[in-house]
């Protein structure tokens, strides 16, 4: 987990930061480069599909695709050049996300369902922190030596490395084998599964909402263009350092609640620290102001890491966490490709604050539209205790 956390920090700070700071790159690479996580999930119904028709155990697959990125970073640290490091990028993360549905099987294999949230709360601490430490050391590296950023991708290499190493560690087993056709077999659930589907739909909305705004960060940080122009220590202190201390703090909290709490209530909760958090660092200039979005955002983070990653668990039939898992990081994919290009679209159009005000709008809605769920999920679980006590 620590080493993940590692590799966090470069998918969201340090990849884009010196696309901009060192290669100057156009609005097309830096949406392909902040794009590529979500090109990986995008990809893990496929990945997923791969692994089971090999019958490989679920962390000897994630423990293989890290590899990929150890390789990617090494080859970007030996030849600096932005034609080798867009695409070297993109598969770097592209492969460290595929594998978040084989993570959630593994989560689902070993932690007991009663204690998952806490249990995921826990481990992912240590994720957090090597985020974070990372983030504080990365920038003010970056900010003492620039010309050397190849020595923060070789650190990204060793990252990944580890992480394998110690995937492969991990009990796990084979990945059950559907015998279906081909890798999007997974997509009937969501027409199967009325609940599923809602839950899907609102989680486009909010999640383009908060993936449109995630890379802008960085680009209303460093970019002159907006007016403040920070240095590289600055930008990772307000986009790693601070949310992530936010996370370290709340995050135990979040698995807490998540064990013992309506899930859609949650998501509500959730939902509303997103937009809030957007609002305040995209609408202020001063450093305070930047520092309160940034611990908002952080806090909502802690508690998303928790749900986002964990939420199928309570809704997919036996044998299916890791099917029900790719649709939903398929569909996160779709947004999160789309969402970097809108954003950097139309921020030559118009102001940071507007995209701000209008990805608060997207949250809404969906929260709107998760209102129903939660009387439902209600009465549900209610049918459920009525149904077992007249059993007994």
């Amino acid at each position: 987990m620590f080493a993940a956390g590692i590799i966090e920090s470069g998918a969201n700070t340090f990849l884009l930061l010196i696309a901009v700071k060192h290669f100057t790159a156009g609005a097309g690479a830096k949406a392909f480069i902040a794009g590529a996580g979500s090109f990986g999930l995008l990809l893990s119904p496929v990945a997923v599909s791969f692994v089971q028709r090999r019958r490989w155990s679920a962390t000897v697959a994630v423990s293989r695709f890290l590899m990929v990125g150890c390789g990617c970073c090494a080859l970007m640290a030996a030849v600096p050049r932005l034609w080798l490091y867009v695409p070297a990028c993109l598969i770097a993360m592209a492969v460290q996300s595929a594998i978040i549905p084989l993570m959630t099987e593994t989560y689902h294999h070993n932690y007991p369902a009663e204690s998952r949230g806490k249990l995921y709360a826990r481990s992912f601490v240590l994720r957090i922190m090597g985020a974070l430490l990372f983030a504080w050391a990365g920038g003010r590296f970056l900010d003492w030596q620039p010309e050397l950023f190849p020595l923060l991708l070789l650190c990204f290499a060793v990252a990944f490395a580890g992480a394998a190493w110690c995937a492969r560690r991990i009990p796990s087993v084979p990945l059950e084998d559907n015998g279906a056709a081909h890798p999007l077999h997974a997509l009937r659930f969501v027409r199967e599964d009325r609940v599923f589907r809602q839950t899907l739909i609102v989680w486009m909305f909010m999640g383009f909402a908060n993936l449109m705004m995630l890379p802008m960060r960085v680009e209303y940080l460093g970019n002159p263009a907006h007016g403040l122009a920070r240095s590289a220590a600055e930008i990772a202190f307000l986009t790693g350092v601070v949310p992530n201390l936010a996370r370290l703090v709340m995050n135990p909290v979040w698995g807490w609640l998540f064990d013992r709490m309506n899930f859609f209530a949650l998501r509500i909760v959730l939902n509303c620290g997103f937009a809030l958090g957007i609002l305040a660092f995209f609408t202020s200039d001063t450093t305070a102001g930047l520092i309160t979005g940034a611990i908002i955002y952080g806090i909502s983070t802690a508690g998303g890491d928790v749900a986002w990653g964990l939420w199928v668990t309570k809704f997919a039939p036996p044998g299916r966490v890791a099917d029900y898992m790719g649709v939903h990081t398929f569909l996160t994919g779709i947004r999160g490709i789309a969402a970097p290009v809108v954003a950097f679209q139309m921020v030559q159009h118009f102001a940071l604050s507007s995209l701000g005000w209008f990805s608060a709008i997207l949250i809404v809605i969906a929260t709107l539209l998760l209102l129903p769920e939660v009387n439902r999920d209600k009465a549900r679980r209610k049918g459920e205790v009525l149904t077992e006590e007249v059993t007994d």
